[in-house]
């Protein structure tokens, strides 16, 4: 399908995609450059999602309660070689891992931050607190005079090891998505969308647990009867904090009340990876100039030939096209969600059905047509 430019309505456009939606099409049209850059991009993305994944998971499980966890980046392995490449930044930008999981624990939503807020999380934390400064009497006194403190860090580890686990999952998507595409399995975007709505599907109900330790002891701060689970609780809180809402980004607007550059409600925030504008990667204060940075080093071979070929400067702006092709492919997660979660199958003839799922499909389109998908794939090309 080719990109237009010609301008519609927005309830024009809305029917449009509701109606690409039921025929199983993507909310990004369907073109061969658009599916090697997404497939390419998402490798890359899986491979650092991986190490994502892993350094979030190390932090929630051994540096909760550390009031300076110097070497938090560096996942126990800490060496002379590591401490120099970590001076020299020759490292992965693990600060943007905790950006998004900064972003989620702000916005809150879903039953991980409901679960947060109980009696059940508060005697738990209670409980590992009482033994991991049993021989401290400073952080006792602290904990006295500041009782919501160390309660407010293990909220925050919470996060941590949530968003680690559904990034573990997200990678083995992406990951498998490219060794598929490399059999020829996958073929057009539609594909690639089946592929990550039937691994999100696959993992929907996977258990979201955290069960750190003090020595042998266990502390079930998210046990299992807890009922926390993949999609519900980490996935859709991620999209809408991630794809949707976001943070505003330092020295791009002002933080002044009285400027009224920052909407005054979080639910009007509209600086999540679906509005972004991929001209500003590489400026200070844009978070995900460090994710484009990190994805720069995973690049398939010909995802890079693709970049080389279609922009006369060969990779002089290369982090500004890896993000379009990153905005891309987030689309296509996000056509995934949107389809997974809709009330009915899309594909429905019940016209009660259609109804219900049209109803529920005008809701998320009326939010995803203020961001980038229209000039998206007003670009596209065969």
């Amino acid at each position: 399908m080719v990109g237009t430019s010609v301008k519609r309505s927005k309830s024009t456009l809305v029917d449009e995609y509701i109606a690409r939606l039921e025929q199983g099409d993507a909310l990004l049209d369907d073109s061969l450059q658009n599916l090697v850059e997404v497939v390419g991009i998402l490798e890359s993305y899986g491979v650092v999602l991986d190490a994502y994944s892993i350094n979030l998971c190390y932090i929630a499980n051994t540096q909760f309660l550390k009031l300076f966890p110097f070497f938090k980046y560096f996942n126990g392995e800490i060496n002379s070689s590591k401490i120099t490449k970590f001076i020299w930044h020759d490292r992965l930008n693990y600060e943007y891992a905790e950006y998004c999981m900064k972003s989620m624990f702000w916005h809150g939503g879903g039953g991980l931050d409901a679960y947060l807020d109980t009696p059940e999380f508060a005697a738990e934390t209670e409980k590992l607190i009482k033994v991991y400064c049993k021989y401290n009497p400073l952080m006792l006194g602290l904990h006295k005079i500041f009782p919501d403190f160390l309660p407010e860090q293990m909220r925050q580890m919470a996060y941590y090891s949530g968003l680690g686990q559904f990034w573990r999952v997200m990678s083995d998507i992406f990951i498998n998505l490219s060794d598929s595409y490399n059999r020829g399995e996958v073929k057009s975007i539609p594909d690639v969308v089946k592929f990550i709505l039937d691994g999100l599907v696959a993992d929907a109900t996977r258990p979201i647990v955290y069960v750190p330790k003090i020595g042998d002891k266990q502390f079930e701060i998210i046990p299992e009867s807890a009922g926390l689970t993949f999609l519900a609780d980490t996935a859709v809180p991620y999209v809408e904090a991630i794809f949707f809402r976001g943070t505003p980004f330092t020295g791009t607007v002002s933080y002044n009340a009285q400027a009224y550059e920052i909407p005054y409600d979080l639910g009007m925030f509209n600086y999540g990876a679906l509005y972004a504008d991929p001209l500003p990667i590489g400026g200070a204060g844009i978070p995900p100039t460090l994710l484009m940075q990190d994805m720069r080093h995973f690049l398939p071979n010909y995802l890079r030939k693709l970049y080389q070929e279609k922009s006369i400067r060969g990779e002089g702006d290369l982090k500004i096209q890896i993000c379009e092709s990153f905005q891309r492919s987030m689309f296509c997660v996000t056509t995934a969600a949107v389809q997974g979660l809709a009330p009915h199958s899309l594909d429905t003839s019940d016209p009660d059905e259609q109804l219900a799922n049209r109803k529920y499909l005008k809701g998320w389109l009326n939010r995803i047509l203020e961001s980038q998908i229209t000039k998206v794939n007003s670009r596209t090309v065969d």
